[in-house]
């Protein structure tokens, strides 16, 4: 049986201030614990990376760092189904904090029957029952967290199983990426400014406009904002969203926008710089997040920040950012659904 664990200390309802202030503890964690899988990226020709919520947006945001480095197709899935190309050629990564979540065990059990190498994070539940019963490779995580304050992590992992796969080291970086969480004030004191940028107007929806490049932690940041603050927040993203909502931009809108600009294509530049400029001049208020470059401690020092946001935001507006009724109340429900 190949099983990639260790011991692992069991936590229960570590808020989320005491994981953003241990946040490294994560990276550190996956990096004591990650074990090689032994698999090359010449085995498949597909990589398919399953998960929901906090679970899934680490593939995501790893598939994104990895798109531009790599020669295989790789995409996420968070439904109840795999794509239909998926075969015994295909890498399965699946992920579930929990190990309970529904969508993520049906993924599991299609990944089975179509003999696709699977690999699975998680810290416990159904899912870790199974791959101990099919033999089927796995890391663990430390129970306790909210999955969505767990993504140190499902990031990790995802990174070093892709980065072994393609030959890539990054735990070099990986380890440098500490330094970022050194001052958790400065990350803090970043956070209240974009707070305060917005203060006169927090009963607003957030608009996060992003490129290419940090789409997925966009999307990170949206998931947050939605979960901590219970306010709505959404994701537009350049090129595409100046073909279509940039038509909808006449006055004073209902949102607060936050720019998440890579900077990684003159063109796009332009398009950020005269969105800023079309509206503010219509009186709306804009937040920039300039990242110096796409490096992964740009991306981990980007989350952190904008996890910070999140949470400062929910302490403001009181909102109960440890619970999440209507996603409990859903769960329930779909228990006796027929």
């Amino acid at each position: 049986m190949v099983i990639f664990a260790a011991n692992f200390n069991i936590m229960t309802q570590i808020n989320h201030e005491f994981a953003l202030t241990n946040f490294y503890h994560q990276i550190q964690f996956a990096l004591d614990n990650f074990k090689s899988h032994g698999l090359k990226s010449s085995q498949f020709t597909n990589i398919v990376i399953g998960g929901l919520g906090g679970s899934g947006i680490g593939g995501r945001i790893a598939k994104s760092y990895f798109a531009d480095k790599v020669n295989l197709p790789i995409e996420v899935y968070s439904d109840y189904q795999l794509p239909a190309y998926a075969s015994s050629n295909s890498l399965v990564i699946l992920s579930s904090y929990s190990g309970l979540t529904e969508e993520t065990l049906a993924m599991y059990e299609e990944a089975r029957s179509k003999s696709c190498t699977i690999v699975c994070i998680t810290s416990g539940g159904t899912l870790l029952e199974w791959v101990k019963r099919d033999n089927v490779p796995y890391y663990i995580v430390e129970t306790g967290y909210q999955p969505r304050m767990a993504l140190g992590f499902s990031l990790t992992y995802n990174l070093l199983i892709l980065s072994e796969l393609f030959g890539i080291d990054l735990v070099p970086e990986l380890k440098s990426i500490s330094s970022i969480y050194n001052n958790v004030q400065l990350e803090q004191d970043r956070a209240n400014a974009m707070l305060d940028c917005f203060e006169s107007h927090l009963n607003n929806k957030f608009t996060i406009v992003a490129d290419g490049v940090t789409e997925s932690i966009g999307i990170r940041f949206c998931q947050q904002i939605q979960e901590n603050a219970k306010v709505e927040a959404f994701i537009n993203v350049l090129p595409e969203a100046n073909h279509n909502v940039f038509e909808t931009y006449y006055g004073a809108l209902p949102s607060n926008f936050i720019f998440l600009n890579s900077q990684s294509n003159d063109r796009n530049k332009g398009r950020f710089a005269y969105l800023k400029q079309l509206l503010e001049k219509q009186g709306n208020t804009i937040y920039e997040i300039d990242l110096d470059n796409s490096s992964l401690t740009q991306l981990f020092k980007t989350i952190y920040m904008t996890d910070w946001f999140s949470i400062l935001l929910s302490n403001k507006k009181g909102a109960d950012n440890m619970t999440v009724p209507n996603i409990s109340g859903l769960k329930s429900f779909l228990l006796t659904f027929k």
